[in-house]
């Protein structure tokens, strides 16, 4: 199986009944990896797709979901989270992780320009997605200071640790591409959904 046996499309109300599926495995995931990770509702997931707001990876040859992503927003749009990347373990070591991270980094770009984009992550394949898309490490005082953000942290197993080091750093990795300095490094996109 390879990489163009998947579509990855922006998501929308026609996806909405893989939601509960996706949480599942994002739990499930998490807890395989002894590793931190946000939860979210599959009502939260729906409402994602719904706004156009992630992207998903479906087998072609029979509509089964294999990937997700979605875009969040803090401090009233000045910075944008890719969050929520997951794999169906039926279909990791691929290349899904990477085409569907693209797709959600200029999905982001699309539709929040000027926005700086970051994540966190405790995921060495991840990190270095991030990094071949532009996104450079950062201390997390660069990150957004909006609370509602950090309140997403709460249900992380590292959680106690952020507390303690007053939201200075954790686990975690902190990345950012900031389109004002960082543009020169992206290429366009060759995908109709994001032109």
């Amino acid at each position: 199986m390879t990489i163009n046996d998947f579509d990855v499309l922006v998501a929308n109300e026609s996806h909405v009944k893989y939601a509960e599926e996706i949480c599942a495995e994002m739990a499930s995931s998490a807890r395989a990896r002894g590793t931190g990770i946000a939860r979210r509702s599959p009502e939260y997931v729906a409402m994602k797709m719904r706004e156009g707001k992630a992207v998903i990876a479906l087998k072609k040859e029979d509509g089964s979901w294999a990937g997700f992503s979605y875009i969040e927003t803090w401090g009233h749009g000045l910075y944008v989270v890719n969050s929520g990347l997951i794999i169906n373990p039926e279909y990791r070591r691929i290349g899904l992780a990477r085409a569907i991270k693209t797709k959600t980094f200029f999905l982001s770009l699309k539709k929040f320009p000027g926005a700086k984009l970051f994540g966190l992550t405790t995921g060495l394949p991840v990190m270095k997605i991030n990094s071949d898309l532009g996104y450079r490490p950062v201390i997390y005082s660069e990150l957004t200071d909006d609370d509602n953000f950090w309140k997403g942290c709460e249900s992380c197993v590292n959680y106690p640790i952020l507390q303690s080091k007053d939201r200075k750093n954790c686990l975690c990795t902190a990345m950012l591409f900031d389109p004002a300095v960082d543009k020169e490094k992206v290429q366009k996109p060759d995908d109709p959904d994001l032109q």
